[in-house]
């Protein structure tokens, strides 16, 4: 059993456990990427993929090598990537939830540039859900996330606080500070980050937790498009609180709170508990940690 037994069996699993699809995409032709599977089986004792019909499908022992699998490429990927690149300052390839990715993190590569200017630093911005799976196929070392990580192999560290406020028409009936009801609040049209980020998970518990749920009427992977609606009157919406205060404060948008909900967050940094964290990687976490706790109570806008 080899690496390259490893890698072909996650491309298989990559490609919806079609050997046709696998082998196209490594430049092979199927009956080898067949037989280095039927390899891997027999080395093993144990059947990775059981065939229905035409279609194969992978196995619950299946699954718990394509977990180890995943962690061995990665740790394999890291060391190449490392000892190819000794010599040089690398590259750190940071992954970051929406909210963290437009009010926090370039000010976080501006003072890292600042103090390491010839390490490069590869951003990617997305759902809470989307940075983790890419973590999980190390296609980047750390992200910064809103709500809760799900991931079992992962490590989590909590490293700020947050909130989510509700937003209403400035010419809606409530006004600007008002407490409304909690069935007062449900029977609103509801305009929501989509599922699978962070946002939408933390309002989704809390309601969950009042005992209700939500259909929105309006769903958007961005606050701005969701602030926007709102200031339209087209309903209600339950956002970042860092991301409307200039909407609130310009009286575009009404703020008002539910009595006996609680809309609080933690921001975490998150990476795969396998991962090998460079002394850059290092210094960037820290530096993250620092700006944390001088910007806690401080407006960013």
């Amino acid at each position: 059993m080899t690496l390259r037994h490893i890698k072909l069996f996650l491309s298989v699993c990559n490609h919806d456990c079609n050997t046709t699809k696998a082998a196209c995409a490594l430049h092979m032709t199927q009956p080898a990427v067949s037989l280095a599977i039927k390899e891997l089986e027999e080395y093993y004792g144990v059947r990775f993929f059981e065939r229905m019909g035409k279609k194969l499908k992978i196995t619950s022992v299946g699954l718990r090598f394509q977990e180890y699998a995943l962690r061995i490429c990665g740790l394999f990927d890291d060391m190449e990537r490392e000892l190819r690149n000794w010599d040089s300052f690398g590259v750190l390839r940071v992954g970051a939830s929406v909210t963290i990715g437009s009010q926090f993190l370039p000010g976080y590569v501006k003072e890292f540039y600042r103090r390491y200017p010839n390490t490069q630093v590869k951003v990617s911005i997305g759902s809470s859900d989307r940075i983790e799976n890419a973590i999980r196929e190390n296609e980047l070392d750390f992200g910064l996330i809103e709500g809760i990580p799900h991931a079992p192999d992962f490590t989590a560290e909590e490293y700020m606080d947050d909130h989510l406020t509700v937003i209403c028409p400035a010419q809606g009936s409530f006004p600007c500070g008002a407490e409304i009801s909690i069935d007062e609040f449900r029977r609103q049209p509801f305009l929501l980050r989509e599922n699978g980020s962070g946002t939408r998970e933390v309002f989704d518990q809390a309601a969950q937790a009042a005992g209700f749920s939500v259909s929105p009427i309006w769903e958007a992977t961005s606050t701005a498009a969701l602030v926007n609606a709102v200031i339209s009157g087209l309903g209600i919406a339950v956002v970042p609180y860092r991301m409307v205060q200039q909407p609130i404060r310009r009286g575009l948008v009404h703020a008002v709170t539910v009595r006996g909900m609680d809309f609080s967050r933690k921001f975490h940094i998150i990476y795969h508990k396998d991962k090998f964290l460079t002394d850059s990687a290092k210094h960037f976490l820290e530096l993250c940690r620092a700006a944390a706790k001088n910007t806690a109570s401080s407006p960013l806008l």
